[in-house]
């Protein structure tokens, strides 16, 4: 007979008005009361199994033990993520899917990202040049927002901008557990898919004729295994997903310049950027400040692992913020050291930004590649083609909110860019993953 391992408890009856309450320190503070990276509690009227550390993410993204299939709690679903998408599926479905959106990053499509994102950033800082002061925050949304859309061959008019970069920043901004916010998510996504379902009817019926290689053509067009199209709901729901990501980028990059504000031999080191640096610097801005919390899964048939006996069904959830900090995976992980990242041969389960595992099986985010190519695209913008100034603002964040930003939204002020072209903006494309 198996001996079976029991698994560590929280106390009282649940914990979900803890975990809003606490944000990022509640997994972490809770390994550290048991004083293990492993845990039992109950989130929102279930019993949930918590995690950390690579170990246990390599246990956690293994397919033929975990599923997606309810894993995610509906409210998540139904402003973030979306129903019926490529996050919730498991198996063959789950495959066939994720290497259409694996299909839509070629090296040729991230150069173009990379040129149509540094484009709008540098059309952005000319006006910035006139104004008092811009919060950066808002304006990299807008600018993401603007080159997403692009990208994906969506077409929009010029007076949409401002709705559709407030619909897709609620939507990310809905997962932190407030009421009010997922709500003003639910709206956004109900909003932003009915827009996009109008869309894809339209490239169906030719009334719209993006070019082939586009997100919207792509999708529009897909076929499952069945040899059917995808319902006009899902479509709208995938389109979203070949470009929402990117808004992840404007957290990661306003992180980014705290960072050079922060650490400011990170500055000269980016200008120079000896051993591609800002990459190194790229992944440690999303290795160290905060995004995604944690993520979901549920137990496909029940297993031992290290005795400890997970059951069908079962709801585990992945600490991932604790995992990118893991003491036993990273020397140091208090102390914000690009260096670090140089010939880096570590595991994709020690880290966890966007999601860990393989790109093309698994369930790590296909949109981490463009997020790091605009991270250090914008990155080496800052330092070679504009200067700027800090005004006296409150640049703490708090971990108790998800997601979360600086207080100030980073304010900036008399602008000036120093160069007019942005051709000499040279950056590799890497035709592997990014990790």
């Amino acid at each position: 007979m198996k001996v079976q391992k029991p698994i560590p408890k929280t106390d009282g009856l649940d914990h979900t008005l803890t975990l809003i309450d606490q944000g990022f320190h509640f997994l972490p503070n809770m390994r550290k009361e048991l004083g293990s990276d492993i845990f039992e509690t109950r989130l929102m009227g279930k019993k949930t199994v918590c995690m950390a550390g690579k170990e246990a993410a390599e246990m956690f993204y293994d397919n033929a033990i975990f599923k997606r299939k309810g894993a995610a709690p509906l409210p998540l679903k139904k402003s973030l993520l979306g129903q019926g998408g490529v996050h919730g599926l498991d198996g063959e479905k789950h495959r066939q899917r994720k290497r259409m959106h694996l299909s839509l990053i070629t090296p040729e499509r991230l150069e173009d990202m990379k040129n149509i994102a540094v484009n709008e950033l540098d059309a952005k800082a000319k006006s910035w040049e006139n104004k008092k002061q811009v919060v950066l925050f808002d304006e990299l949304r807008e600018i993401l927002n603007r080159a997403g859309l692009k990208w994906a061959g969506v077409p929009f008019e010029e007076k949409e901008v401002r709705a559709r970069t407030e619909e897709l920043s609620n939507m990310v901004d809905s997962f932190g557990g407030s009421v009010s916010r997922f709500r003003q998510g639910k709206r956004a996504r109900d909003k932003h898919e009915k827009w996009l379902k109008n869309i894809i009817e339209d490239i169906r019926t030719g009334k719209i004729k993006p070019p082939e290689y586009t997100s919207a053509y792509i999708v529009a067009n897909h076929r499952e295994p069945s040899g059917k199209l995808l319902s006009v709901q899902t479509a709208a729901v995938e389109l979203n997903n070949t470009y929402r990501p990117l808004i992840a980028a404007a957290y990661f990059i306003i992180f980014g310049a705290l960072a050079m504000h922060e650490y400011p031999d990170s500055y000269q080191k980016l200008k120079e950027d000896k051993d591609s640096y800002s990459h190194m610097f790229a992944q440690e801005v999303r290795r160290f400040y905060p995004f995604a919390p944690a993520m979901a899964a549920k137990v496909k048939k029940s297993f031992y692992w290290h005795d400890y006996h997970f059951k069908k069904d079962q709801l585990v959830v992945l600490d991932l913020y604790g995992t990118n900090r893991h003491p036993d995976d990273w020397e140091s992980p208090e102390e914000f050291r690009p260096e670090r990242f140089k010939d880096w041969q570590g595991s994709p389960f020690s880290f966890l930004p966007q999601g860990g595992g393989d790109f093309h099986i698994g369930h790590r985010c296909a949109g981490e590649w463009l997020t790091v190519m605009v991270m250090r695209t914008f990155f080496k913008y800052f330092v070679n083609h504009m200067t700027f100034e800090l005004p006296k603002q409150d640049l703490s964040f708090s971990l108790e909110r998800m997601p979360t930003i600086p207080k100030s939204h980073f304010i900036i002020q008399n602008v000036k860019r120093t160069k007019d072209s942005v051709k000499d903006l040279e950056l590799h494309v890497q035709t592997r993953p990014v990790i």
